[in-house]
């Protein structure tokens, strides 16, 4: 199974210029694909339904759509009719195999005072895979406070291991006659964490590391993908900053599994040269 994660920065790539096109080039053959930052109506953007058109762009694939952000702007009577217009920001998930539930969940925040921030929040999908259920998360965390990433991921570590217990959209034998889809114990997490292995908040994620022993993997945190597979955590970037001219950037972007899903991992990989958004793909190829 090849999984692939995005921030698409919505669609504005390295050059300043709007291109959906290349963003969807730039996964194209992944079995499951992540993004963030997939938009609806936002200013100066061309694609005003990007959802819509990144799935007429792939339409071997299903998909699905969750916006922790959803505002009025500019609805208004025309012709007698109410017509909304609002802006939307989120996660978008496609698969090659139906996705049999999703919810979208709500990442815990503090307002601020003085700084532009906005609600986070991660889409959960029940995919229908070939070799047996599997949970997504796609995933945006907190950009600008560090507590309020810890915050997050305090809500969120152990939120993934309950949902065995806790169940999806509906649990129970069947809901009008609509059978209650299964609630698998593997997951797979993609997004932009907006932080890096030196972060505190990497800690609560993966757990500290040892003075002698350095990481140690345990049942209940979750496994990096990029170190898993023989990579250093210090090495490579994911996001390069436009106020350096792109010349300098961090590993903000991950694969996380769950501990059972550790030994299935098999290459990960990170698409340097792609220009498409001021993040780069980062892809994950595993045994499922």
């Amino acid at each position: 199974m090849k999984l692939v994660t995005y921030n698409i920065q919505y669609s504005k790539g390295k050059d300043a210029t709007f291109d959906l096109e290349r963003i969807v080039d730039a996964v194209r053959g992944a079995d499951i694909i992540g993004l963030q930052e997939v938009t609806r109506n936002m200013p100066g953007v061309p694609d005003a339904d990007q959802p819509a058109r990144i799935a007429a762009l792939l339409p071997e694939y299903y998909w699905s759509y969750a916006s922790p952000i959803d505002m009025d702007l500019g609805s208004g009577v025309e012709n007698g009719r109410a017509m909304s217009k609002r802006l939307e920001f989120g996660n978008m998930v496609l698969s090659r195999w139906p996705i049999s539930s999703k919810r979208a969940l709500l990442l815990p925040r503090t307002g601020n005072v003085d700084n532009f921030d906005m609600q986070n929040g991660v889409l959960e999908a029940f995919i229908a895979a070939p070799g047996g259920a599997i949970r997504i998360y796609v995933t945006h965390l907190n950009y600008l406070r560090s507590q309020t990433r810890h915050n997050q991921l305090d809500w969120l570590v152990p939120k993934l291991f309950a949902i065995t217990c806790e169940g999806g959209g509906i649990t129970g034998r069947h809901w009008q006659g609509i059978p209650v889809p299964p609630t698998p114990k593997s997951f797979i997490v993609l997004g932009d964490f907006n932080l890096t292995p030196n972060c505190d908040e990497y800690d609560r994620i993966v757990g500290k590391s040892d003075y002698y022993h350095g990481r140690v993997a345990t049942n209940d945190h979750w496994i990096d993908s990029w170190t898993r597979s023989g990579n250093d955590e210090q090495d490579s970037i994911t996001w390069y900053d436009e106020a350096d001219d792109f010349k300098s950037g961090l590993r903000l972007d991950f694969g996380f599994v769950s501990p059972d899903l550790a030994d299935k991992i098999r290459t990960v990989r990170i698409d340097r040269t792609c220009a498409a958004s001021d993040h780069q793909p980062y892809w994950l190829e595993m045994d499922l």
